[in-house]
């Protein structure tokens, strides 16, 4: 109910803090906190006239309450794959006009069709990766390749999880050989058990999002669960770290650009998304954001680099080994919530 009651809080607050005018040379944009090149939002408010109001959200959750709450505030949002799924069955979201954003002709080929917006009519790819583990070289005692790893005493107290019931649950389901998308009860009962085990015998440090990157930076823990931009981003500031997508498979998942079906300057938002699917755009954003970019045409600018880096660009192999989320429907998230209450309030 707390929970509920905070999506509601924020939303109301997002909405009091919306621009009151909706100029015709403006678009509305909702997305990720620190997740697009400053730089290039002054670069298309230059070429083009449209003054971007830029809104920021945490969660996909809080994204959802704000989005019903008010779904003409905003003209182009960011949300995840199985959001994405989510926001077409509610009929929440406006069907693209493709001639206006010929620049997403450039998506690699295994995102054209993705399993969430199947026919393709109401996304096109922002940025994507994995989910993996992040490791200090210096101090572990063995090659890691394994999920197993988080759940042994070798690294009692000094492993972070993610703080998010689809990535822990997820890649304890993987460990154990099933689906992350499974609705079996049994299955999931096991997974949630493997993982309260792992907290009740002290191996998790704590439970925690954005800043494991910066604290595995610092070297305040041997390794945590992290999603591979944030990998990068860690690597980038200290060469002891390694990133591996665990061989028993894990998560791949895209952040997509979608239109509301209320949006209020819906030409601008189409013009915003054919823009952020420039080559050259592309690239700024990649190499500010560390994640890994859709963009065929953007891929070749980057070069050898990018292409020879497995955290950015994994093999094939990698990406048929993994799962995009599915949406899981209303009635069968309050078994998920029950399974991860269980998790986090275990002693």
């Amino acid at each position: 109910m707390k929970k509920i009651l905070s999506f509601v809080l924020c939303a109301l607050l997002v909405v009091s803090f919306l621009p009151q005018g909706y100029a015709e040379g403006t678009v509305n944009v909702f997305n990720w906190e620190d997740y697009i090149d400053p730089d290039a939002l002054k670069i298309f408010e230059q070429e083009t006239d449209i003054k971007v109001n830029y809104m920021n959200f945490t969660t996909n959750e809080d994204m959802m309450v704000q989005v019903r709450t008010n779904p003409s505030a905003f003209d182009l949002i960011f949300p995840s794959d199985y959001v994405i799924e989510r926001l077409i069955v509610e009929d929440l979201l406006m069907e693209l006009d493709f001639s206006q954003i010929p620049n997403a002709e450039g998506t690699l080929d295994w995102l054209e069709n993705p399993s969430y917006d199947p026919d393709h009519k109401y996304s096109v790819p922002y940025m994507w990766g994995t989910v993996g583990i992040l490791y200090d070289t210096t101090r572990v005692k063995e090659p890691i390749d394994s999920w197993k790893v988080l759940f042994e005493d070798t690294y009692k107290g000094e492993i972070f999880m993610l703080d998010s019931i689809r990535d822990s649950l997820g890649l304890a389901l993987k460990y154990l050989g099933y689906s992350m998308n499974t609705r079996d009860p049994l299955e999931l009962n096991a997974a949630k058990d493997l993982l309260v085990k792992q907290k009740q015998d002290g191996i998790v440090k704590a439970y925690q999002v954005d800043e494991t990157k910066d604290k595995m930076v610092a070297g305040e823990a041997i390794m945590g669960v992290v999603w591979s931009g944030d990998a990068q981003y860690a690597i980038n500031l200290n060469e002891d770290l390694a990133y591996v997508v665990p061989k028993e498979g894990s998560n791949v998942w895209v952040d997509g650009m979608v239109i509301p079906s209320a949006a209020r300057n819906p030409e601008n938002a189409h013009a915003l998304i054919n823009f952020l699917s420039r080559p050259d755009i592309a690239v700024m954003n990649q190499e500010y954001i560390q994640y890994s970019t859709p963009s065929e045409p953007a891929i070749e600018i980057l070069g050898e680099e990018y292409l020879n880096n497995e955290n950015l660009n994994p093999s094939q192999e990698t990406i048929d080994n993994a799962e995009f989320f599915y949406d899981i429907p209303p009635e069968f998230m309050t078994i998920y919530n029950a399974l991860w209450s269980q998790v986090k309030n275990a002693r």
